[in-house]
C-alpha cells in the first residue's frame, strides 16, 4: 500500500480549488481539518468533505474543533451552540460524566451527518491556577482524576457515534501560562508532580485512536517544545503508554520557531507520526507536504489502525438525547 502523506491539512474555502485537487492527489494526506471558512451549509459541506476524499485518493480522515464555546467551528442556524465544555460540566453537578457523554454523542451526530469523521476532543488538560484564559473554560476539572472520568465520557461518546476522538494537548498543556497560538509557553513544575497531574489523563486515555502534542516546554525534561522534542515523544510513548496515531498541533502556531519545513522535520524527526497544518497559501501547504513526505512504516500501521477504529453510529433518537441532556444540565445547551 502506498503511504500517506504525513500531513493533515486545511483547505482554503467552501470547495477545492484545481491547485488543491492536483495537490491532494499528488501529496495523498492522512487527513484534513476543516474551519468555519469552510462551513456554509449542510449540503455543501458534504460535498466537500466528499470532494477533499476523492482528490486524496482514499478514505482520509476529516477532522475538526468543535469542543463548544469558543472553540466550534459548526454554528447555528444549521447546527447547535454549545456552551464552554467546564460550564456543561458545571451545570450538570455530578451527573456531568452522563452529560458529556450526551453532549459528544449529538456533536458526533451532527459531525457524521456531513461527512467530518474525527473531532479535535476530548482536551485532558488539567486546569490549575497558572492556565491561561484560552484554555481555561475548556477544561474539564482541576483534578486529573476528573478530568480522565470526563475525557473518557467525552470519547465514548464521540465514537459511538462514528467519529474519532483526537486527545489533547499531550501530555498536558494545564500548568501553561501563555497562549501557545501566540508565544512559547514553559512550565516549571518537577517531574514527579507532572506525572502525577498532567500526564496521568492521557495514560487513562492512552488506548485510544489518535492524540494531537502540546507546543509547551517542561523545564525538568527537556528544553524543546514537546511537539519537537525526543525526550517527550519517547516519555509519551513508554512512560504515558500511548500507541495510536500522534499528529502535531498546528505547526503554524507562532509558539515554534523556524520555517514551517524546519518545523515540519523536526516534528516528524521527534517521533511524531503526522504534521498538522492548518492555515496557510498553496505553495506553503505544498512545501509542508514534500518536507513531511510519506509516513513511516510504524505511523503508516498506527494511520491504518485509527481508520479501522471508524465504526457505524449506534442508531440513537437524538431528539430524546438532547431532551436527558437538557433535564441534566438545566436546559443549558447554548453558548
Amino acid at each position: 500500500m502506498t503511504p500517506f502523506g504525513a500531513i493533515i491539512t486545511g483547505v482554503e474555502g467552501h470547495q477545492l480549488t484545481p491547485g488543491e485537487k492536483a495537490f491532494f492527489r499528488e501529496a495523498r494526506p492522512f487527513g484534513f481539518i476543516l474551519f468555519a471558512r469552510n462551513i456554509d451549509t449542510p449540503d455543501q459541506l458534504r460535498a466537500l468533505c466528499d470532494e477533499l476524499r476523492e482528490a486524496a485518493g482514499h478514505e482520509a480522515i476529516i477532522t475538526i474543533d468543535q469542543e463548544g464555546g469558543r472553540v466550534q467551528r459548526l454554528r447555528a442556524p444549521h447546527w447547535r451552540d454549545w456552551p464552554a465544555p467546564l460550564d456543561h460540566a458545571v451545570a450538570a453537578g455530578a451527573c456531568a460524566a452522563e452529560a458529556l457523554h450526551l453532549r459528544y454523542r449529538i456533536i458526533a451526530a451532527e459531525l457524521a451527518n456531513v461527512g467530518i469523521d474525527s473531532n479535535c476532543a476530548p482536551l485532558v488538560d488539567v486546569a490549575g491556577r497558572d492556565t491561561h484564559p484560552f484554555l481555561r473554560d475548556r477544561c474539564y476539572g482541576e483534578t486529573a482524576g476528573r478530568v480522565a472520568l470526563f475525557g473518557r465520557a467525552v470519547a465514548d461518546g464521540l465514537m459511538e457515534g462514528g467519529v474519532l476522538p483526537v486527545v489533547k494537548h499531550i501530555p498536558g498543556h494545564g500548568r501553561a501560562g501563555a497562549d501557545s497560538h501566540h508565544e512559547l509557553p514553559r512550565v516549571t513544575a518537577p517531574a514527579e508532580h507532572l506525572a502525577e497531574v498532567d500526564f496521568a489523563p492521557f495514560e487513562a486515555l492512552a488506548d485510544l485512536p489518535m492524540a494531537m502534542t502540546a507546543h509547551v516546554v517542561y523545564d525538568a525534561l527537556d528544553g524543546r517544545p514537546a511537539t519537537l522534542s525526543p525526550v517527550i515523544i519517547e516519555i509519551i510513548r513508554r512512560s504515558i503508554g500511548f500507541d495510536g496515531l500522534l499528529m502535531t498541533d498546528d505547526i503554524g502556531m507562532d509558539a515554534l520557531s523556524g520555517s514551517l519545513v524546519e518545523r515540519t522535520r523536526s516534528a516528524l524527526a521527534a517521533g511524531c507520526d503526522v504534521v498538522l497544518h492548518c492555515n496557510g497559501t498553496l505553495a506553503e501547504r505544498q512545501a509542508v507536504a514534500a518536507a513531511a513526505g510519506g509516513m513511516r512504516a510504524a505511523a503508516q500501521d498506527r494511520a491504518e489502525r485509527a481508520l479501522a477504529a471508524r465504526r457505524t453510529p449506534d442508531p440513537v433518537d437524538i431528539s430524546a438525547l438532547a431532551a436527558q441532556l437538557d433535564a441534566l444540565t438545566g436546559g443549558r445547551r447554548n453558548g
